[in-house]
């Protein structure tokens, strides 16, 4: 009888005095135990993170050759996809809060991540950053510091990420415009003539051609139904990025990638594209430019699932979904809130008794 296939993303370590599973500590490359506090060293990759040959995976077949099984938990609520591990004590959807039930647990196909970037934040942190935060937003509701005192309502997701890497080359063609000023005569009101410099651009056809690699190309590989990860704290220091070590997920949720392969390269393609654009007219100098026609042609393309550290901090209010965000490498905050009608009510309420005190003693 075979034995059975370990999977590399699910690895989990127990401890060797008490047998409870280690977790990862955040900004630091070892897992603890909760229990009795011992702590052990993640043996970390030397080898260089692994590009995998896109067009290998854009077919079927490619497809499995780096890739497993995982056990998946589906929001019914916003439509989130998070494994979960066996022993994570509050089955609620980081996103919107609404309890996941065990039973409904299934198996998806992915494609392994080549790299991760750990926590550098504690979810302890994370909540003093939410407090600090929330402390500082006018006409909040009272529910919402209450909220944030409550760790059960902050989570730590590792959110899915593709990147793409390739040599770019490009064929343009334009014009170039240079600023010149030529001095003109005109009649003021009184109709005294008076003269002024103005800005002329001239126009030079230009043609040429761009090159260059283009490195890690980050495309959001969930479509986040709801509680989407806000612009300010969806930025990271890929730098940090790690080889894929499953230590680093130990006591958090990973999210799986919603948005496929194919669709995250036709995203990365009009980025390429972009960025092909402002390598053009930086070409072409000058003052301003015009490009009428750019072909780009992308060559040696590799792509990687990475997993990106955020703090979600799920909350309801009147009936609707509110999320907070803190980013888990670097400590941004951002997020949609709730106001207070009451506390809103009142504060206007104030403001015109104010006005009509001030106004009866001013006559």
């Amino acid at each position: 009888m075979s034995e059975p296939v370990i999977k590399k993303s699910e690895l989990k370590k127990a401890c060797k005095n008490c047998g409870a599973e280690l977790k990862y500590k955040p900004g630091t490359t070892t897992v603890t135990c909760e229990y009795c506090g011992h702590q052990e060293k993640i043996d970390l990759d030397t080898d260089p993170i692994k590009e995998l040959p896109l067009r290998q995976y854009l077919k079927d077949q490619g497809a499995q050759v780096n890739s497993e099984e995982i056990s998946i938990l589906n929001c019914k609520n916003c439509g989130a996809n998070q494994h979960v591990e066996e022993n994570y004590k509050s089955l609620h959807c980081v996103y919107c809060g609404t309890p996941l039930i065990r039973e409904d647990i299934k198996t998806e196909q992915w494609i392994l991540p080549g790299a991760v970037l750990p926590f550098q934040l504690t979810q302890d942190e994370a909540i003093l950053r939410f407090k600090k935060w929330v402390k500082g937003l006018w006409w909040a509701p009272d529910d919402l510091q209450k909220a944030t005192l409550d760790p059960q309502f902050t989570k730590g997701l590792y959110l899915p990420y593709w990147t793409f890497d390739a040599q770019l080359y490009g064929k343009y063609s334009g014009a170039r415009g240079d600023y010149y000023y030529e001095t003109q005569s005109y009649k003021d009101s009184n109709g005294r003539r008076q003269t002024r410099r103005v800005r002329k651009t001239r126009w030079i056809p230009v043609n040429g051609n761009i090159q260059g690699f283009v490195d890690d190309t980050l495309i959001n590989a969930s479509k986040q139904h709801t509680g989407k990860v806000p612009r300010e704290v969806a930025l990271w220091n890929l730098k940090k990025l790690q080889p894929f070590e499953s230590s680093f997920l130990a006591g958090f949720v990973t999210e799986k990638y919603t948005i496929p392969l194919n669709d995250g390269h036709l995203e990365s393609q009009e980025e390429m594209r972009r960025i092909a654009n402002t390598w053009a007219r930086r070409d072409i100098g000058g003052d301003e430019q015009r490009i009428n026609n750019l072909n780009i042609n992308l060559k040696e393309e590799t792509f990687k699932h990475i997993l990106l550290p955020v703090y979600i901090s799920a909350y309801r209010y009147k009936n609707k979904s509110y999320s907070f965000f803190v980013n888990g490498e670097n400590g941004s905050i951002s997020g949609k809130r709730p106001y207070s009608f009451w506390k809103i009510f009142l504060a206007v309420l104030a403001g015109l008794l104010l006005f009509v005190l001030v106004y009866l003693f001013a006559q």
